[in-house]
């Protein structure tokens, strides 16, 4: 399908090497090798520091002509001044992510529990000032936020509220966008993540997961999902057994 773009968060692990990487790969050709098997990733390192010019470049570069990068806001605009007095950091990140060019993919503004609904409308004039031509997604912890005037401000900025698989959240199927956005973080109480193996069997859940999608790729809306390591405890399964059950 070529409205569905499926991988997983994070390619730069280790312990991935000789289940998904082969043995010898070299770290610096992790990427290389992980985008000829998906054709998008969720980058979450920048939410911890907004990359360099070479770095962008360099993934760009490394990856093929229909592959797509989904980048995390950095943290220190979402968490630490939480939307306010951050102009600087915006403005340098999407500078840098701009550079991606058509390989540009949505770009995800996650927020902490403790960012409440009293920050709607720090919110709301955040998003109004962002460029309009990138793809945004919202991802907010703290289940009273999930009301109609929330989900009028996504939808009056075209923004997509994430559809999170994660204990504790709600299972909500509202559509705020023009594409829907998945993450697949699954429970770190349960699973490791770094065993580069299966250690929670998801068939159930995908199966489930995939009645829930099929009817909106069957409209052609695009489709962005992400596997983390808490999932199935090896993300390259998860996408591997979902692109199967949707095909």
């Amino acid at each position: 399908m070529q409205n569905l773009h499926l991988g997983t968060i994070g390619w730069s692990y280790n312990f991935w090497k000789g289940s998904f990487y082969p043995a010898r790969t070299a770290s610096e050709n992790f990427l290389a090798y992980y985008a000829t098997r998906f054709d998008t990733v969720e980058v979450d390192n920048t939410f911890y520091r907004i990359p360099n010019r070479e770095a962008v470049e360099r993934w760009k570069d490394q990856t093929p002509q229909n592959f797509t990068f989904s980048l995390k806001f950095p943290g220190i605009i979402t968490h630490v001044k939480r939307l306010k007095d951050c102009r600087r950091e915006t403005d340098l990140f999407l500078e840098r992510a701009v550079l991606l060019g058509e390989k540009l993919g949505p770009l995800l503004l996650q927020f902490p529990p403790d960012f409440g609904v009293e920050h709607l409308g720090d919110l709301a004039g955040f998003l109004h000032k962002l460029p309009k031509p990138n793809r945004y997604v919202v991802e907010v912890r703290d289940k009273d936020f999930f009301t109609e005037d929330f989900f009028s401000v996504l939808k009056s900025n075209n923004v997509a509220l994430a559809w999170v698989d994660r204990p504790g959240t709600p299972e909500l199927e509202i559509m705020t966008s023009d594409f829907l956005y998945v993450r697949w973080e699954g429970d770190r109480k349960k699973v490791k993540g770094i065993i580069g193996k299966i250690e929670n069997d998801t068939r159930e859940s995908l199966a489930a997961w995939t009645e829930r999608i099929k009817p909106y790729l069957r409209r052609g809306l695009p489709l962005f999902g992400y596997f983390g390591k808490y999932y199935s405890g090896y993300p390259p399964s998860d996408v591997d057994l979902l692109s199967k059950f949707l095909e």
